[in-house]
């Protein structure tokens, strides 16, 4: 999906107008509509600020994910990111290895 159609979902899921959009950007509600239909490119500081307004990560306005927020956005403690981070870090053994032992441990 391409970015243009993202922001498209964003603005009409927040019952907001083009020219309510273009206001926050500081343009025109034509020169906005451009970047909703594809004819125009988005400046990467226009999409920094879209994401901040509708409060979604810019891989979600890029299209690269289907999720609004990263996870780190996601409420997640501080001490639940370091874990994942480490089980990043695992090998593909390794991480086989934690699963079943945390298997183990959710079974008793």
């Amino acid at each position: 999906m391409a970015y243009y159609q993202r922001i498209k979902d964003l603005r009409e899921d927040a019952d907001k107008t083009q020219t309510d959009i273009a206001k926050l950007l500081g343009t025109t509600a034509q020169y906005y509509g451009k970047y909703e239909k594809g004819d125009r490119e988005i400046p990467f500081s226009r999409a920094v600020e879209l994401a901040q307004y509708y409060h979604v990560s810019l891989d979600y306005i890029a299209g690269r994910t289907p999720f609004k927020k990263t996870l780190a956005e996601e409420s997640l403690k501080e001490d639940e990111i370091t874990l994942i981070q480490k089980y990043r870090n695992l090998s593909e053994k390794n991480k086989g290895k934690l699963e079943l032992f945390l298997d183990q441990l959710l079974s008793k």
